[in-house]
């Protein structure tokens, strides 16, 4: 006899596809950024990259308001974008990682524009989709 692992709720799916989404956009950034500075062993840089904004992300989603509601533009999506960034910048400013000022501008509107963004598109085609 066998028994079944139990589904997860909707409102654990939809938190475990709102984390991966985060975790997506912050490895797209580091990947980019590599990408554009044509830096060597992709797969290690991007995640040198990347881990500080991951680790920030994650004290986003630290807090409780963002796991109730995480494809919430407020406060999920600010709080985990400003956790990622902020967060992210301190971790690399300790780690002696660079903090070019337009690294700083970059990071600041890339991961603000896809961490809140994946968001407000979500609950615009869940509007679209619901008015048919």
């Amino acid at each position: 006899m066998t028994a079944e692992a139990p589904a997860l709720s909707h409102r654990a799916r939809t938190a475990v596809l709102a984390l991966v989404g985060d975790a997506v956009v912050v490895l797209v950034f580091a990947a980019l950024g590599r990408g554009f500075h044509g830096e060597a062993n992709p797969v290690l840089g991007v995640l040198s990259t990347a881990w500080p904004f991951l680790v920030g992300g994650a004290v986003g989603w630290s807090f409780p308001l963002v796991r109730r509601r995480p494809r919430a533009v407020w406060p999920s999506g600010v709080t985990v974008w400003l956790g990622a960034y902020v967060v992210g910048m301190l971790l690399r400013g300790l780690t002696g990682q660079g903090l070019a000022l337009t690294f700083l501008v970059v990071a600041f509107c890339f991961l603000g524009l896809f961490l809140v963004g994946w968001r407000a598109a979500a609950r615009w085609i869940a509007r679209v989709v619901g008015r048919r």
